[in-house]
């Protein structure tokens, strides 16, 4: 699993993992039954803090997406509906809009005139 995480993104790690996880399951990168790699595994690659990811992996749980099983690590229990996926990246786009100063005014202002 390739994730990648914005230091210069204002919302907590534990958002952006999951966030990342998220997406990945969404886009189909990992199906139903799938395995994750180890939280330990996950926080090495990503330079943070094991509790970090298990953080994040219990937020998922919570919301349906994984699974937890003893001895047998996490897998994907479902996959992220489109409306999940959206507000995932609508909100990433509204962490973008307000790091060039924009608020969710200007925001919504730019996706009308699109539309």
């Amino acid at each position: 699993m390739l994730l990648t995480l914005d230091l210069n993104d204002a919302r907590p790690l534990h958002e952006q993992v999951a966030a990342a996880i998220r997406r990945a399951i969404g886009e189909g990168r990992y199906a139903q039954g799938d395995r994750l790699p180890p939280a330990r595994d996950l926080a090495a690659a990503l330079g943070i803090n094991p509790n970090t990811v298990l953080r994040a992996l219990r937020e998922l749980r919570d919301e349906g997406l994984l699974e937890f099983r003893r001895g047998r690590g996490v897998s994907v229990a479902a996959r992220a509906d489109a409306r999940t996926l959206l507000r995932e990246r609508a909100r990433e786009l509204l962490d973008e809009a307000q790091r060039y100063g924009y608020g969710r005014e200007d925001l919504i202002a730019i996706l009308e005139e699109l539309a």
